[in-house]
């Protein structure tokens, strides 16, 4: 707690190790051996909001991948998902898009900011081969097409230009990309 409201009050720049154990009542040293330096504070933060937690969870061990998993319908899949999204994008954006600022000039945060990428994209590819196996991708749509159609709906910046410049609710987000995924990604689509 006392890590995200330092960062999202004063910044990423502004805040050091020092004021976040501060605000967190510990020694410096703790918040280093615990989580490590700033980069890495801000992965866990990142992490714990993904997974909805006090603690990073495994993809394929959250409660939103194993419902989606299950459920056989690939258009009730999109739908779990669209949700699962808003609610991850309700507490990650301001982290997700602080750490892309910077990862521009720091390479510790560069580093985390790539892994990150990286994971996200693998687990799109994952998401859209779950929907061709339930019969849901639309015929000569790629898998990789589909991943980075996925991939680049669900980014904090574009929840962030919807749900604040554009002035939409966290609710209208998630129906909108929903409603898109499936026009974007299912058979029969009305194109």
């Amino acid at each position: 707690g006392a890590a995200r409201e330092r960062f999202l009050a004063s910044g990423y720049r502004a805040t050091t190790i020092a004021a976040i154990a501060a605000e967190a009542g510990v020694n410096s040293d703790t918040v280093y051996e615990l989580v490590g330096r700033k980069p890495a504070v801000l992965r866990q933060l990142i992490e714990e909001a993904i997974s909805g937690t006090d603690h990073p969870v495994a993809a394929e061990q959250r409660d939103y991948v194993l419902a989606i998993r299950a459920e056989r319908d690939p258009s009730r899949k999109i739908e779990l998902y669209a949700q699962a999204v808003r609610r991850i994008q309700e507490r990650m954006a301001p982290l997700f898009l602080a750490l892309r600022d910077v990862a521009g000039t720091d390479a510790e945060a560069k580093q985390v900011w790539d892994a990150i990428s990286q994971r996200r994209a693998a687990n799109m590819r994952l998401f859209v081969q779950d929907i061709e196996a339930a019969g849901g991708l639309r015929d000569g749509l790629s898998v990789d097409a589909a991943a980075d159609t996925v991939w680049v709906m669900n980014g904090s910046e574009i929840y962030s230009l919807l749900t604040g410049d554009r002035g939409w609710s966290p609710q209208q987000y998630e129906q909108w990309l929903a409603a898109t995924w499936k026009q974007l990604i299912l058979p029969g689509a009305v194109r």
